[in-house]
């Protein structure tokens, strides 16, 4: 069905998305194109309230190649990885260990069920916005005047 993919045995499984073994390559961008057309209903709902910047006007991406997985939403300012799952992730090892990979890169993970998206849309966005103030950079600190390039010399 997706002959692009050629992946090793003891890979991931990109039809579950969760990665493609090979690292960002032009299949995991062409393949996550794919998972873009095919989202689940939970994606649709969460991706209409982060995607425009209108999750108080942060910016996400969704279905993004990172290393050697794609992810279901991504903010990379604040490093934050947001994971709509499924039954099939239930205590999946290959979840664990792709969390373990992605946290040893600086993000942090969020997972929720489909369901949980579904039915407590409101709670769920109320804990993505949380971490989303959690994760945030700190504002730049401005020089004190006269400090700056521009700054007349003495």
């Amino acid at each position: 069905m997706l002959s692009f993919l050629q992946t090793d045995i003891a890979s991931p499984s990109p039809l579950a998305g969760e990665g493609l073994g090979r690292g960002g390559t032009m299949a995991s961008r062409t393949f996550a194109k794919l998972l873009r057309k095919q989202m689940t209903d939970a994606e649709h709902r969460l991706w209409k309230h982060l995607r425009a910047h209108r999750l108080d006007g942060e910016k996400f991406r969704r279905q993004q190649p990172i290393g050697p997985y794609i992810v279901d939403f991504v903010h990379f300012g604040a490093r934050l990885i947001v994971e709509a799952d499924g039954g099939q992730h239930a205590g999946s090892p290959a979840d664990t260990a792709r969390d373990a990979w992605l946290i040893a890169q600086g993000f942090s993970v969020l997972r929720f069920w489909n369901d949980e998206i579904l039915v407590h849309t409101d709670a769920v966005l109320e804990s993505i916005w949380q971490a989303l103030r959690e994760r945030a950079p700190s504002p730049r600190t401005p020089l004190p005047q006269g400090r700056g390039e521009n700054s007349p010399t003495d």
